[in-house]
């Protein structure tokens, strides 16, 4: 089974461009570079020059983390997706689709951690098209795999996304999930301060409905 998903990530490298010019590390590079080269050539043309040359950089170290995630997803889950998540117990993927396309999808996957007193499903590829967002279906995706994970007896759900979005965040935490911690998730998204952040969404056990 393939879906050709909707394409959410590049959305979110304007943000992270943002983002990343108003770091300290990056102001100092965008001014003090320019000022050192002139001082050091008197060339205006020079500095001006390397003012402009930075600013592709920039914009390809703000998407970096993302290419390397499609890239990722690609070539792990998303690349089968009826392997990855509809050939085992306790998994599954949705799509909702508007005259014929897809316009939304979501995944689920069991936690694969020994460690861990009870069962939990984590929430992969939310994704809706950006002209149908704001229309409740990110929303109804999310009750789906929390539906699902009721059903099949996941005492939690987990997710992570980025801090740059602030839709997604604000999404899941009038939901009913909590921050748990952040982190980065790779080199890149260190280099750019994009940091990832996990949260969980604890279902009432049999015993807490019955009361």
């Amino acid at each position: 089974m393939y879906v050709k998903p909707p394409q959410g990530e590049a959305a979110h490298i304007p943000a992270t461009f943002r983002h990343l010019l108003k770091l300290p590390r990056t102001l100092v590079l965008l001014v003090g570079g320019p000022f050192l080269l002139l001082l050091v050539s008197g060339s205006w043309l020079l500095a001006v020059t390397f003012s402009l040359a930075l600013l592709p950089v920039l914009w390809f170290l703000a998407g970096l983390p993302y290419r390397q995630f499609v890239h990722m997803s690609l070539q792990t889950d998303m690349a089968d997706i009826t392997k990855s998540y509809l050939s085992k117990p306790g998994s599954c993927f949705w799509v909702a689709e508007s005259a014929k396309k897809v316009v939304g999808t979501v995944g689920a996957l069991p936690v694969d951690d020994p460690t861990l007193q009870e069962k939990r499903l984590q929430l992969f590829h939310l994704v809706v098209a950006s002209e149908h967002r704001n229309q409740g279906i990110a929303k109804a995706l999310v009750r789906t795999v929390l539906q699902f994970a009721r059903d099949q007896g996941y005492s939690a759900v987990v997710l992570d996304t980025s801090t740059m979005q602030l839709s997604a965040m604000a999404l899941y935490q009038s939901m009913g999930f909590q921050k748990i911690h952040e982190s980065f998730l790779c080199g890149s998204a260190r280099l750019i301060n994009l940091r990832q952040i996990y949260f969980i969404y604890y279902l009432p056990s049999d015993q807490t409905r019955a009361l």
